[in-house]
């Protein structure tokens, strides 16, 4: 499973995109599953105001499924003027 990030996401990993092991994208069946990990294995996540994610280019609700070939990305809140 590949995660693209953009704008603070991708400050807070420190890359642009991550390789989920396939041992590890297995057990992940949902997008709110795959928030949760994010969440545990880098904090700093949890302290965006919102994240939205998109499943092979549509933005998904976190009880959409997901599997391991699927891309995914993730949005952060985004503010202009």
């Amino acid at each position: 499973m590949t995660i693209l990030l953009f704008g603070i996401t991708k400050d807070i990993v420190g890359s642009s995109s991550l390789s989920m092991p396939v041992a590890k994208s297995l057990k992940l069946k949902t997008v709110g599953e795959l928030k949760s990990y994010l969440g545990s294995t880098y904090p700093e996540l949890n302290r965006l105001s919102s994240l939205a994610v998109a499943v092979n280019s549509s933005y998904a609700a976190d009880d959409v499924a997901i599997n391991n070939f699927d891309e995914i990305a993730l949005i952060p809140p985004v503010s202009g003027g």
